[in-house]
This record gives C-alpha cells, sequence and structure tokens, in this order.
C-alpha cells in the first residue's frame, strides 16, 4: 500500500474524473468506499500486529507511559492520510480492479 500519493486532506474533486470509469457516480463511491474499507482492515490489523510486540502479562503503569517506540508507532499511524483518501488516490491512479457482475452478463 503506498501512502505518499495521497493527500492527508480534504481536497475539492472534479465529479466528471469519478464518472469517467463507471459512468455512474454511486456505483464509483461503492467501490471506493469498498476499498477504503480494505485499506483500513489493513491498517489496523498492521498496527495491532506492531503494538502486539509490546504487550505484557503484568500491568505496570510507569512502563506503559515509559514506552517510547509504542508512542513513535502510534503517532506514525495517526499521521498517515485517511483510508478513504487513500482509496481515491488509488481510483484515480488507476490502480483499482473492479467489475461489475450485471454488466458483464448484458
Amino acid at each position: 500500500m503506498s501512502y505518499k500519493n495521497a493527500a492527508t486532506t480534504t481536497v475539492t474533486r472534479d465529479l466528471l474524473k469519478f464518472e469517467e470509469r463507471t459512468g455512474n457516480i454511486y456505483e464509483t463511491v461503492v467501490i471506493i468506499s469498498k476499498r477504503a474499507n480494505h485499506i483500513a482492515a489493513e491498517m489496523k490489523e498492521e498496527l495491532h500486529n506492531k503494538l502486539s510486540e509490546f504487550a505484557t502479562s503484568q500491568d505496570n503503569l510507569e512502563e506503559i507511559f515509559e514506552n517510547r517506540e509504542q508512542i513513535e508507532i502510534s503517532k506514525f499511524y495517526e499521521k498517515l492520510p485517511k483510508p478513504t483518501l487513500i482509496a481515491i488516490q488509488e481510483y484515480l491512479d488507476g490502480k483499482i480492479y473492479f467489475r461489475n457482475p450485471a454488466k458483464d452478463k448484458k
């Protein structure tokens, strides 16, 4: 997954660019939202795997507040673009494969 190309803030977009490939803006929104859900799940799993290294069986408050590596990992993921913005950029770059079975039958 490439986080570098996506904008970190919202940007005004031309709706006609979204409609070009599918011919329907609502279909495009569904495609982007499904991809955003996949990206969010991947990011959550990746973050969970990295933070699981720091899990301890003891509840020590001093240890929780002093773990700088864990804080840095969390800050990195907080600064990443939102999954929706990443999915929009992937769609505009043509990196998302999609098909509509209803249209394929016709």
